[in-house]
């Protein structure tokens, strides 16, 4: 780490960290049911923002920052972040919102921070990390604070379609719904006027994506399988260059400041098509994510004039992140790779977000245009009621850190005429 040592960050923490085993093997802190962490210490965060904690929801202690808690009679917003993130992704758009009104809920979500009972363990059952039980989450923490509805839920990365899914499935709740960087392409549909089909061949697709990955002339592979794999984590989270480098080179990286970030929308999904989007998305077949990024670790100089994510921010990440891992997040993405929870997503078949929404990312966002079609069938079919889409030059993957003053007009500008 080149400004804080891990000791300084330990030092600085007012929570237990990672206990070392007689092997000398380092595990994270616990995050069962059972642990009750302390609240964000009073420095970490600007006034008028507060860390606090609810209990019971559907199984979790719920961390949260909040903003605009004074009085009880405000609209409220629930922000949920990605990976690797936190609650604190949203500190810079949080106050800004309060002071127009609002009342600002930012969870740690599951597997995540300062919330616990969840399981860290790559073994763990990934049933409580299905998609609709996140979705009960949001519902849970909506209910504790006493609402009936929210103004808006709003997400970014993962959150995104956790915010989506939100507004999809209870409407009555989630009065509107704003999601950043990661579109929302829609929801399945089921076989239809098969009645008289022979039955499906098992027989395998002739083309397989990944494999053709693999077999490219530099071979690759796509970041989403390799975060489901056992060693992701502890290639992340004991990088050799140390966890907060790690972070620092990971968020430069998909931000604007790294001047290789010019997406733009692929023909298809092939593997070739792929493999134009940067390392961080679609990776050397022979490296790990912490070996990636290390490529491309931002100057001495470009670190100091980094405004939107300073050193004391990066210390918040390296330490939450230091004490748990990565894989509560990471398991999120496992669950794409299974079956769990498929017949209860497919129950919302064919349905579309029909209450207000609005689409956010960075110009310099590959997350726009990762997954071809999506961009498109969001703004054509799954939301019939998209009132804006907004490309924010100046931002990367990390919109409402790398440009917080124009995120935040475009959400009450939004949240004004829905109102």
């Amino acid at each position: 780490m080149r400004d804080y040592s891990r000791r300084k960050f330990l030092l600085a923490s007012s929570v237990l960290v990672p206990a070392v085993l007689a092997s000398g093997a380092v595990v994270g802190q616990a995050t069962g049911a059972s642990v009750k962490l302390q609240s964000y210490p009073a420095t970490w965060l600007p006034a008028g923002i507060r860390s606090r904690f609810v209990n019971d929801v559907n199984g979790l202690r719920i961390h949260v920052l909040e903003a605009g808690y004074e009085s009880s009679d405000k609209p409220a917003l629930l922000l949920l972040h990605g990976f690797p993130e936190l609650a604190y992704s949203w500190r810079r758009i949080m106050l800004p919102l309060a002071e127009a009104g609002y009342h600002v809920i930012a969870p740690d979500v599951r597997g995540y921070g300062r919330t616990t009972g969840w399981s860290a363990n790559y073994d763990t059952d990934l049933n409580p990390f299905r998609r609709l039980n996140k979705v009960r989450d949001a519902l849970g923490l909506v209910a504790a604070f006493g609402y009936k509805s929210v103004a808006a839920v709003i997400g970014h990365d993962a959150g995104a379609p956790l915010a989506g899914w939100c507004a999809l499935t209870r409407p009555d709740i989630f009065k509107s719904v704003v999601m950043m960087s990661a579109p929302f392409g829609g929801t399945s549909t089921l076989p239809f006027d098969t009645v008289d089909d022979s039955p499906r061949s098992a027989t395998p697709a002739a083309s397989d994506v990944y494999a053709d990955l693999a077999n490219l002339p530099r071979p690759r592979k796509h970041y989403q399988r390799y975060y489901r794999t056992r060693e992701a984590n502890e290639n992340m989270w004991h990088a050799e260059q140390g966890i907060a480098d790690f972070i620092r080179g990971y968020y430069h990286f998909k931000s604007a400041d790294w001047e290789g970030n010019q997406p733009h929308r692929l023909a298809g999904r092939t593997a070739q098509q792929w493999a134009l989007m940067p390392e961080y998305y679609i990776m050397n077949l022979n490296e790990g994510m912490a070996e990636t990024v290390a490529a491309k670790m931002p100057s001495t100089a470009e670190i100091a004039a980094n405004a939107w994510f300073p050193q004391d921010a990066l210390a918040v990440y390296a330490q939450e992140y230091g004490r748990t891992s990565f894989q509560g997040g990471l398991n999120g993405y496992r669950m794409g790779g299974t079956t769990f929870g498929r017949a209860e997503v497919e129950l919302y078949s064919g349905k579309t977000i029909d209450q207000p929404s609005m689409f956010i990312s960075g110009a310099s966002d590959w997350g726009t245009y990762q997954s071809p079609g999506s961009f498109e069938r969001m703004q054509e079919r799954a939301c019939t009621d998209m009132r804006a889409v907004h490309l924010i030059d100046g931002a990367g993957h990390w919109v409402q850190q790398e440009q917080a003053e124009v995120v935040a007009r475009l959400v009450l500008n939004f949240l004004g005429n829905t109102s």
